[in-house]
């Protein structure tokens, strides 16, 4: 039987934890990442592989260390934040104007993530699982976005989407593992989430 949204929250939590286990790391700066489910209009109880998940491009930017990249909405926890969960649903709605009922649509976590570049920041990033209305629309909120798109579980999880990304920098080449679609390519930090996900049994 496939893994229907009506339980993602029981096997994310015997996988991953709880989501008050998220606790801020003292050592490090923090952020947290929303991994947004949308299924379809008129399905109460979808499996998980026919929903879709909210992705965004990062705009071009100099500072910004992911500049251009597809990601995850999310960003850095800021001290008036009530949690780390509520990092993410802060970031969300700012980038993408998309409303998570503050917490309400959560079902669960995942495995925290760090940057393995040298240049990158030293960060913990904590990935919440959320489920949208089947309605829900998300737009470029923020100059910090360059474009929103939802992109189906199952294509994500297809292997004929896995490729390599060539990541050039000061002369030096190295691949990636990645997934394309729709012109579009996942790969490093992101691509680390969205197949921690893809990794529970659907």
């Amino acid at each position: 039987m496939p893994l229907r949204l009506s339980g993602l929250a029981r096997a994310l939590g015997d996988r991953f934890g709880p989501v008050e286990s998220a606790v801020p790391d003292r050592n490090r700066r923090n952020a947290a990442v929303a991994l947004v489910l949308r299924g379809a209009a008129g399905v109460p109880d979808p499996p998980v592989r026919d929903c879709e998940v909210l992705v965004i491009r990062r705009s071009d930017s100099p500072r910004d260390p992911w500049s251009g990249q597809m990601a995850l909405p999310g960003g850095s926890m800021d001290e008036a934040d009530d949690g780390l969960l509520a990092t993410a649903v802060r970031e969300t709605r700012e980038e993408t104007g998309l409303g998570l009922d503050r917490g309400r649509g959560v079902i669960g976590r995942l495995e925290t993530a760090r940057p393995m570049g040298v240049r990158l920041p030293v960060i913990t990033i904590w990935p919440f699982v959320f489920r949208a209305v089947p309605d829900a629309v998300a737009r470029v909120g923020s100059p910090e976005v360059a474009s929103v798109h939802w992109f189906r579980v199952k294509d994500l999880a297809d292997r004929g989407n896995r490729g390599s990304y060539q990541w050039r920098e000061g002369g030096l080449v190295r691949a990636f593992p990645c997934i394309e679609l729709e012109g579009r390519v996942i790969w490093g930090l992101t691509y680390r989430i969205v197949t921690g996900f893809l990794g529970m049994p659907m």
